[in-house]
């Protein structure tokens, strides 16, 4: 079955980058892992899950307005990673973010609801400091 793994976070000062990565795995087909929707969500302590920034099969991008402008969303098919490029990083950005893919093939259309994803990473820990 499908497994995500994050990777990339750390801790930084306010208006630093950090670039995360999720690589999948167990796709029987390269079109099946181009084929779906994933998306980078995060969670504050205390707070619901949240996302981020999700993609679709075709490319279709929608950010959280609280990143749009800062951060970048990106698939890198021949690696099958999922990348997340956070720029201008700000102490609210602070949270544990989490790759999740759906488990339909031809996925189209905007998701943003943790109960509509199937697949999960652990998740890697974003720290950032004023």
């Amino acid at each position: 079955q499908v497994q995500l793994v994050e990777s990339g976070g750390g801790s930084v000062q306010a208006g630093g980058s950090l670039r995360l990565s999720c690589a999948a795995s167990g796709y029987t087909y390269s079109s099946a892992y181009n084929s779906a929707c994933m998306g980078w969500f995060r969670q504050r302590p205390g707070k619901e899950r949240e996302a981020v920034a999700v993609i679709d099969s075709h490319g279709l991008i929608v950010y959280a307005n609280s990143v749009k402008g800062r951060f970048t969303i990106s698939k890198d098919n021949a690696e099958n990673t999922l990348h997340l490029q956070m720029n201008s990083l700000k102490p609210e950005d602070t949270a544990m973010y989490y790759c999740a893919a759906r488990a339909a093939t031809s996925c189209s259309g905007v998701f943003l609801f943790e109960n509509q994803y199937n697949y999960w990473g652990q998740g890697t820990q974003v720290t950032v400091s004023s």
